[in-house]
């Protein structure tokens, strides 16, 4: 009786928000991507594409929580890369710190490529330091005609 009372009471507290989403339910286009909740205080009763925009506002916010999510969806990796855009067009804060985010990101074979030719050429640099794969990635999104202006086809 009281495992069938507690997987309700789990259940309940689920569906009603108590919870701390940390990822989007199964089933979901992006259910691998995964977030650490101690930095985003997601309910768990939150619509997904809710979550999804209250991630990439975070991003917008502070960049860096970028770091804590595993396959961020493209929609994320957007957010990060028009903070990066506005980081070397105006000199302003370290954009390599973004882009070694990026770098990392890619790391995993399960992340959607939003800019055609960045995967290629983040594992272009795999033997290099952070430091150089960062700057590459900054000189390739630099080289491109409009690389922040990436259009998702979903």
């Amino acid at each position: 009786m009281m495992p069938t009372l507690l997987k309700w009471l789990r259940y309940l507290s689920h569906v009603l928000g108590f919870e701390t989403a940390d990822s989007f339910p199964p089933g979901h286009p992006y259910e691998r991507t995964r977030w650490n909740g101690a930095y985003f205080d997601i309910a768990s009763d939150v619509k997904p594409d809710q979550i999804e925009s209250r991630l990439c506002e975070a991003i917008g916010n502070t960049p860096l929580v970028f770091g804590y999510i595993t396959n961020p969806t493209p929609r994320m990796q957007r957010a990060l890369l028009a903070m990066l855009e506005e980081r070397m067009r105006n000199n302003r804060g370290r954009a390599s710190e973004l882009a070694a985010l990026l770098v990392h990101a890619y790391d995993s074979p399960h992340i959607t490529e939003v800019v055609p030719g960045l995967r290629a050429a983040i594992a272009a640099t795999r033997h290099e330091d952070m430091g150089e794969r960062a700057r590459s990635v900054m000189a390739f999104l630099g080289s491109m005609q409009s690389p922040f202006d990436v259009i998702e086809l979903n």
